[in-house]
């Protein structure tokens, strides 16, 4: 994004202004996981062929969103303890790691390797970031002030950058081969990292934990039962699209959780804080809301590119460019809804966006091959109105409801808790459009994220904690 871009999503009266150069390095190193979780929607069927894969290449998407659902909040809790710039510069180097390799891979299963280490690479950025905003926030504003603007670059940036994938993976894809979108990765982690050395503000001395300490605040077992409960869901949803699902998968989801939630319950400091969310109804709520917006927006994101190229018979490259007005009106809403936020509050903001979010939903059910492409494009432009909105409302109430202390691991299940929506989205698209895309797969996910839709907009009315944020916006 440039400079003014930035600005822009920082101008908001009353609110912190964090400094350009603080903010810039955050905002690159963020986008990378929304840029790599979308730019793998066109690409999928040239990876297919390319490996000779079958069903198993979804797991390019599972893997990632996996991976990245239990390193957010690891990132986040190793901020808290080693310090938020070094856990974000590691990041960063993984992620290079990550993207060289990628492209050499001897076969699916090294690749679906390459996409896990990406994914633990690229989750450093956000919890990491947004720890060292509030800290910056803490030492250079009044008490209780929230950075809105700098908030708002952030999610204005990674709603670009979900919504941009699809048209630059379609790009590369197209005119080099699916490897570029792994390439694409090399600038801007080597730019994020140079810009994250020299102008990202070094932390407080006193985070040096031994090794010991180190490995109990990892919570290992707690990743593992967490990984495998959510590794079973994803196993059975996958099936229902088959003729005989997984019910053993479905078995193992559940006596994982029933562990993982006994586990958790005993830790001093547990993967999953339990006692946080049941103590602190407001985060709860936000994750959940936060998890319903991303199964829709996923969803969608995931849908058209194969409906464009399957039903519709477009190339990869026509089908991403369909779907860039989600890009941009995806940044544009953020702009304006970080004003909005401040004249309007939250409970406005969230409205507005779940509105939009059901009436674009609705107009799937009653679409088909058979409409003129303006007419698929306005849909993909009215979807992308909501993206603003119900991001910048769900990350502002993450940031006014998680406990200071505790504001790197609080981010990281935030994050969490936006990639198992993204997997149940995956599961979603699988099991109505399986394998064909055709209309009547279509209009079933329209009906479904339609429903979805709905819940967020009276949860968004209903809300107290929405409206008891908005008095205060």
């Amino acid at each position: 994004m440039p400079r003014t871009a930035l600005e822009s999503a920082q101008d908001s009266p009353g609110t912190t202004r964090i400094p350009f150069v603080v903010l810039l390095p955050i905002v690159l190193g963020t986008l990378l996981n929304a840029l790599n979780s979308s730019m793998i929607a066109v690409a999928l069927l040239d990876i297919q062929r390319a490996f000779d894969a079958g069903p198993a290449v979804i797991w390019l998407v599972s893997g990632l969103y996996l991976a990245t659902a239990v390193a957010q909040p690891t990132m986040g809790r190793l901020a808290d303890t080693l310090g938020a710039r070094p856990v974000f510069c590691v990041g960063l180097v993984l992620v290079l790691v990550a993207a060289v390799a990628a492209p050499f891979a001897p076969g699916l299963g090294w690749l679906i390797a390459a996409r896990v280490l990406l994914g633990v690479g690229t989750s450093a950025a956000y919890p990491a970031g947004m720890s060292m905003i509030r800290a910056w926030s803490a030492a250079h504003s009044t008490p209780g002030a929230a950075p809105i603007g700098g908030l708002g670059a952030i999610s204005a940036a990674s709603q670009v950058a979900v919504a941009l994938g699809p048209p630059l993976g379609g790009v590369l894809v197209q005119f080099a081969d699916w490897s570029a979108i792994f390439w694409i990765n090399v600038p801007i982690t080597l730019t994020s990292l140079v810009m994250a050395l020299i102008w990202l503000p070094a932390d407080a001395p006193d985070r040096r934990p031994g090794v010991g300490n180190l490995l109990r605040e990892l919570d290992l077992l707690g990743m593992a039962l967490f990984v495998g409960q959510l590794t079973g869901l994803m196993a059975f949803l996958l099936s229902l699209s088959e003729e005989h699902p997984r019910w053993w998968a479905l078995a193992c989801f559940a006596v994982l959780l029933i562990a993982l939630v006994l586990w958790e319950l005993r830790r001093e400091r547990p993967f999953l804080d339990l006692r946080m969310l049941t103590g602190n109804l407001g985060l709860t709520g936000t994750y959940v809301r936060c998890a319903a917006t991303y199964v829709v927006f996923y969803a969608i994101t995931y849908a058209l590119p194969q409906w464009l190229q399957l039903g519709r018979g477009l190339s990869e490259a026509q089908s991403g460019l369909v779907m860039l007005p989600v890009a941009a009106l995806g940044f544009l809403t953020t702009v304006w809804a970080t004003r909005l936020t401040h004249r309007r509050g939250l409970r406005t903001v969230l409205v507005t966006g779940s509105i939009a979010l059901c009436v674009g939903s609705a107009a799937l059910i009653v679409t088909g091959s058979a409409a003129p492409l303006w007419v698929i494009v306005l849909i993909a432009a009215v979807l992308g109105l909501p993206t603003g909105f119900n991001n910048l409302g769900n990350q502002t109430l993450l940031y006014r409801t998680a406990p200071q202390d505790q504001m790197g691991i609080a981010s990281g299940l935030f994050r969490t808790s936006q990639y198992i929506g993204a997997n149940l989205a995956a599961a979603l698209v699988g099991v109505t459009l399986g394998g064909s895309a055709d209309d009547s797969g279509l209009h079933l996910l329209g009906a479904a994220i339609t429903a979805i839709s709905l819940g967020l907009l009276v949860s968004s009315v209903l809300s107290r904690h929405a409206r008891d944020t908005a008095s205060d916006g």
